[in-house]
């Protein structure tokens, strides 16, 4: 089994939640910075990562709906880069870390991205951010859409797990 090593680090500074500098700034916009600063220092360009694990420990608002996916746009890396996000609550970041250096360890991949973020101003708020749902750097047709979901009643398609309700 080879050796994972780190070659490059970043991470973002560390603001006043609710009323610091970074309080309206998306998790996955704020995640980008840091993805783009460890692939810049690593000399990379970001089409040669074959995998992006991030850590999130709070995951609704604009870090809900797999924020890695989110990041990797954001972060405007191709859109083929696969991405997965782990909610592990404290060791988020941590076990996306170690996923990282197992895929590599295994020779599952040469090249993997990993990481953990969190951005408690646009979360934890009264409507737990479901104002700054949409990421600017996601492309148009991602997100489902209303129309969409007048669709799927159409068509009699349960919006419930396993059809309850």
């Amino acid at each position: 089994m080879r050796d994972a090593v780190i070659v490059s680090t970043a991470r973002t500074p560390i603001g006043k939640a609710y009323r610091g500098a970074f309080n309206a700034t998306q998790g996955p916009v704020l995640a980008a910075y840091a993805v783009r600063a460890a692939l810049a220092r690593a000399g990379l360009e970001g089409g040669e990562v074959q995998d992006f694990t991030l850590g999130c420990a709070l995951t609704q608002g604009t870090s809900g709906i797999n924020v890695a996916r989110h990041t990797v746009f954001a972060a405007g890396l191709p859109d083929g880069v696969p991405a997965a996000t782990i909610d592990r609550q404290c060791v988020s970041g941590l076990s996306a870390i170690a996923t990282a250096a197992n895929q590599i360890r295994s020779g599952e991949c040469d090249i993997a991205l990993a990481g953990g973020m969190d951005s408690i101003s646009l979360v934890q708020n009264d409507d737990w951010n479901g104002t700054h749902y949409r990421i600017a750097g996601v492309r148009k047709g991602y997100y489902m859409t209303h129309a969409g979901h007048g669709r799927s009643g159409r068509a009699q398609i349960s919006r419930h797990p396993c059809g309850a309700g």
